[in-house]
């Protein structure tokens, strides 16, 4: 499933040793997880402080401008293993070959069936990315978005847990029948790449993996998601997209 030249198979994250101990045990992919301790402790600690400010931000106020990677930017590689998968590992975030704790090999050739690899999502259709933190309120977003996928079956919807439990998160997925697919950031890397401040926060990528319009930052009105989505139908039309056959 990974790259015939792919480094060795590493240590597993926080993550993956909690599933092992609540759950069956997980093999390691080490393309999704790159050799050597990643991003140290000082993102570590900032990754803790992420969470820690998306906590107060959801409990406390209403979203506090900020927006998410700006329309236009392109939507930041990653490849992360999928929850209901048996792979473990962080997340690959590199741009480019051997970029250490980032990763090995870059995030866009990562892929498999056990693994949600966001440039796969957007190559050929428009895509609707949701990152959320595992077991807090806001995961109400992958119902909505469950209801969507059916009705625009030309787009692809994806989520994200950062950080949490597996077993909690597998047993969200199953009890709530998603079928769209739900990874895992183990080491929440991509909190900082997305620019993430609330939970949920939702982007909107044309086909090609340049975001659309501004980041939703909180659970809309199932009519708000849905008329978002049409949007994103429509504009990725207007560029020239053509739905595959």
């Amino acid at each position: 499933m990974s790259p015939p030249d792919a480094p060795g198979p590493r240590q597993p994250g926080p993550a993956a040793r909690a599933a092992a101990e609540h759950d069956e045990p997980v093999p390691r992919d080490p393309s999704v997880a790159p050799q050597g301790p990643h991003y140290g402790r000082y993102a570590g600690m900032l990754a803790v402080l992420i969470l820690i400010l998306i906590t107060i931000n959801t409990i406390v106020t209403k979203p506090n401008g900020a927006t998410g990677i700006s329309p236009g930017q392109p939507m930041a590689p990653f490849a992360v293993p999928l929850a209901l998968g048996n792979l473990s590992g962080d997340a690959n975030v590199a741009t480019a070959t051997g970029e250490g704790a980032a990763g090995a090999v870059p995030a866009c050739t990562v892929r498999g069936p056990q693994i949600l690899n966001i440039c796969q999502q957007y190559e050929h259709n428009p895509v609707v990315l949701a990152l959320f933190v595992d077991g807090g309120s806001c995961t109400s977003i992958l119902s909505d978005m469950q209801t969507l996928k059916p009705l625009f079956p030309q787009v692809s919807f994806a989520a994200v847990a950062i950080r949490g439990g597996r077993s909690e998160l597998r047993k969200l997925i199953r009890s709530r029948h998603l079928t769209l697919p739900v990874g895992i950031d183990a080491d929440g890397a991509l909190a900082a790449l997305y620019k993430l401040a609330t939970c949920p926060q939702v982007t909107f990528g044309y086909p090609g993996g340049i975001v659309q319009s501004r980041a939703l930052l909180s659970t809309p009105p199932l009519a708000t998601l849905k008329a978002r989505v049409a949007e994103l139908l429509s504009a990725s039309r207007a560029r020239g997209w053509t739905p595959a056959a």
